[in-house]
């Protein structure tokens, strides 16, 4: 199978494990089986914003989810229903440093979901004080990477490029000044830092970036040495609506770009407000869907 994906790509994310719990529906620590059942209940209403979108006349061939197995209880075979792409997160969550949720199972894991992309969140600063924790990850990540590529199945690598504090203080402690001014060059190196170690995405899976430019820079490194079918698309950081438009403009006209994985600021707000009882499920499904389309009417018209 030919490195890279050939095709819109719009995934709603909601693989979010740990923080969803703990921010989301307030459990902290180990969840009971009754927590358990909270959280697949309430995913199930961001699915059910999936279906309706799906239902209303979109092309399901370009829509996606990303959900995990441990409490998206079965929505991964309802995806595949209603005819979704489904993506499926291999990381631990919560973690610094990338390891596998399942250890040594992971490939099990997949082939019993055998979703049409598995997916790692990677937090990875090419400037890092431990270059120790960066070697260990990239260790483990071109296992994974192998491990995909020999059996021709996808990899979606969700890149985080945290701030040091060396490089915060450069830009006077703004976040914001070192998401524009800092952190795109890092996003490159980063991507060729993984190449170069034969870790092979076929799509990646990168923060907003405001400037053209430094989405076109970051495509062009994405697709570097051959790899003309990789594919990137844009995460959504739970930003607010208009920040995430910003991102969005910036990088549907860029080639390589083919889409977005957005999450939290999709349903959020819906789910939060079903939750308390100020929706009630079908009014916050309808919102989730609302919110979902209109962020691909965002990247259409702008492409």
């Amino acid at each position: 199978m030919a490195l890279g994906y050939d095709g819109k790509l719009y995934i709603l994310a909601f693989d979010h494990r740990g923080s969803f719990q703990k921010k989301m529906l307030g459990i902290s620590g180990t969840p009971s089986p009754d927590d358990r059942k909270r959280t697949e209940d309430a995913k199930s209403v961001i699915f059910d914003g999936m279906v309706i979108a799906a239902e209303g006349g979109e092309d399901p061939s370009v829509m996606g989810v990303l959900v995990d197995e441990e409490s998206g209880s079965d929505i991964p075979i309802q995806a595949r229903k209603h005819g979704l792409k489904l993506a499926m997160p291999v990381e631990k969550s919560g973690q610094d440093v990338f390891d596998f949720e399942y250890g040594d199972e992971f490939g099990d894991h997949i082939g019993r979901f055998d979703p049409d992309f598995s997916k790692v969140l990677v937090r990875h600063n090419p400037d890092s004080k431990d270059r120790e924790a960066n070697v260990l990850q990239i260790h483990r990540l071109r296992r994974l990477s192998d491990w995909l590529h020999d059996r021709d199945r996808k990899f979606l690598f969700e890149l985080l490029v945290p701030a040091e504090e060396d490089q915060l203080a450069r830009v006077d402690g703004s976040t914001d000044r070192y998401d524009a001014e800092v952190r795109p060059d890092l996003m490159r190196r980063a991507i060729a830092e993984f190449q170069d170690a034969g870790i092979e995405p076929d799509v990646w899976k990168i923060e907003g970036v405001e400037s053209q430019a430094d989405c076109v820079t970051l495509a062009d490194q994405a697709r570097s040495g051959g790899r003309d079918g990789v594919a990137c698309v844009v995460l959504g950081r739970g930003a607010d609506e208009a920040k995430v438009d910003q991102w969005l403009q910036a990088a549907a006209p860029v080639e390589g770009f083919v889409g977005f994985a957005i999450g939290r600021s999709i349903w959020w707000d819906a789910l939060k407000d079903h939750l308390d009882g100020s929706l009630e499920r079908e009014v916050a499904a309808g919102k989730i869907a609302e919110n979902y389309l209109r962020f691909i009417e965002v990247y259409r018209a702008a492409e």
